[in-house]
């Protein structure tokens, strides 16, 4: 890793290929910039396709040649607990670059981001160390034999995330990847790759992962994103981001029928039942809808209200909203920051417009918020809108911004269709004081994860994901292990003589 500064003062970033931090082959470089207010952070190598081959290289022969495919479970966990353990201590450190580099409020980054991540870390960690063996039930047919399951590390695996959540993605693909022994080519976003680095940091400082088994290549997704996928050399594609460019993944990994998981876009709807606790809804709401600005694809961003609440939930949350603070990301009373970039505040403004043409009602919101502090960030304010219905594209587009559709209903019948007629089927939220009925809507909804009486908490040891064209596979949990293993079946013969066998009396008869 290069130290020196630019002519801006800013440190210099390298790619990070077979355990050295290397240039851009012809030198070329991207500028990361602060979402709060334009100006730059770092100056970082931008992968050419030579780059990429090169890493792609490290990684197969890591895996095909080195000792880490074979490597104990055991030593494994070691070696990511180890990792976790060196993160820790950068962790007010790494909080404040996720938020420099994201535009995230420092509070997010300090007590949910970097801890999750590491809690993940440790997770795999944990599940690495039984994972492999699975017996099947025993069988004397046609003798008696014993079976089981061997899982193995798939190969070579691109992992590619997005800007608005990139230390825990790191630590979401990263640990199951390294769990189950595989090796890894890894694709930040070009708009925050920060903290991503500083992980691969502290792996390089820590020189417990043979050469090769960790790479970091950098720069935009259509040159070095789209060739990792379509590369011949690749395993296996995991891929985080808009439900539109894993479309292209898919297309992309096609021709090698290559393993792909994807993790995309969503629509998610919060359903509030009669009987609800407002006084939790409206907290609940203002978190689901508004946290990090609503760029999650998991973000609340469909509200359904029965109508005899409607007035009373949508004033309850509009006097909240009046009192959230917008302001700089590091500043720990700030609860709004920015969004990532000028091209996002850009999509978000149109849906606002889009939203006023077809008919709703802004009920609080739909500027930029006014003040010197503002004027070169990528700010927009939090937004209401009300009077919305199923077929206004507000409601069933994925505007990733702080902007939030109110729609009523008359019957949690009707609430359950409107949740359920999306692309989408990532998350959803109900909430009740009865959960006995909670969890029957809960059943009814088509989505990967549903909380009752809660939103956005990501749990570990849980799976997360998506139906429909909200991605397939798995995250995190016993699950997102296996979404990193090939299933083998081994069968050992236990009587080791020849009659009795199927094959005695039908193939070789004397």
């Amino acid at each position: 890793m290069r130290h020196e500064h630019s002519p801006e003062g800013l440190p210099h970033y390298d790619q990070y290929i077979d355990g050295d931090w290397q240039p851009a082959s012809n030198g070329q470089t991207f500028t990361v910039f602060d979402p709060a207010n334009g100006q730059p952070l770092a100056i970082c190598a931008s992968a050419t396709h030579a780059d990429v081959d090169r890493a792609i290289a490290a990684a197969r022969a890591a895996f095909d040649q080195g000792p880490w495919p074979h490597t104990s479970p055991a030593r494994r966990a070691d070696i990511l607990h180890a990792i976790a353990d060196a993160l820790e201590a950068r962790n007010f450190e790494l909080a404040e670059i996720e938020s420099r580099d994201a535009g995230v409020p420092l509070r997010k980054t300090t007590y949910n981001d970097i801890t999750l991540g590491l809690e993940i870390l440790r997770g795999c960690a944990e599940m690495a160390r039984k994972h492999p063996y699975e017996p099947l039930p025993w069988t004397d047919l046609p003798t008696v034999s014993w079976n089981f399951v061997w899982r193995e590390p798939i190969g070579v695996c691109a992992q590619i995330i997005p800007w608005n959540y990139a230390f825990c993605m790191a630590a979401w693909k990263l640990g199951p990847a390294l769990a189950t022994g595989n090796t890894v080519v890894f694709k930040p976003s070009s708009l925050a790759p920060l903290s991503t680095i500083a992980i691969f940091q502290t792996i390089h400082e820590l020189n417990l992962l043979p050469k090769g088994v960790v790479n970091l290549v950098l720069g935009p997704g259509s040159e070095v994103g789209e060739y990792l996928a379509a590369h011949p050399a690749v395993d296996k594609v995991a891929f985080t981001g808009s439900t539109e460019v894993g479309r292209k993944i898919m297309a992309l990994a096609a021709p090698q029928i290559k393993r792909v998981t994807l993790e995309l876009g969503g629509k998610n709807a919060m359903i509030v039942l009669p009987d609800a606790d407002l006084d939790l809804v409206v907290d609940g709401v203002l978190w689901g809808a508004f946290y990090h600005s609503g760029q999650l694809c998991e973000a609340g961003s469909r509200l359904l209200l029965p109508r005899s609440l409607h007035d009373t939930v949508v004033e309850r949350l509009v006097e909240r909203v009046r009192g959230m603070k917008i302001g700089d990301p590091m500043d720990l009373e700030t609860d709004i920051g920015p969004l990532i970039s000028e091209r996002q505040r850009e999509k978000v403004e149109r849906y606002i417009a889009i939203g006023r043409e077809e008919g709703a009602t802004v009920a609080i919101g739909g500027g930029r918020p006014l003040g010197e502090v503002f004027v070169n960030g990528y700010y927009v304010e939090p937004t209401i809108f009300t009077g919305v219905q199923p077929e206004m594209r507000i409601a069933r587009e994925e505007i990733f911004g702080p902007v939030l559709a109110v729609l009523a209903y008359d019957e949690i019948g009707e609430a359950i269709r409107i949740a359920n007629d999306s692309i989408y089927g990532l998350a959803a939220s109900v909430w009740s004081r009865d959960l006995q009925q909670a969890l029957a809507v809960a059943q009814r909804i088509r989505a990967g994860t549903v909380w009752i009486n809660e939103h956005h908490v990501l749990n570990p040891r849980a799976p997360f994901g998506g139906y429909r064209q909200s991605g397939f596979g798995r995250e995190m949990g016993q699950y997102g292990l296996d979404e990193y293993t090939e299933v083998k079946h081994i069968h050992v013969d236990l009587m080791q003589r020849r009659q009795g066998r199927l094959w005695w009396d039908t193939l070789l008869p004397e």
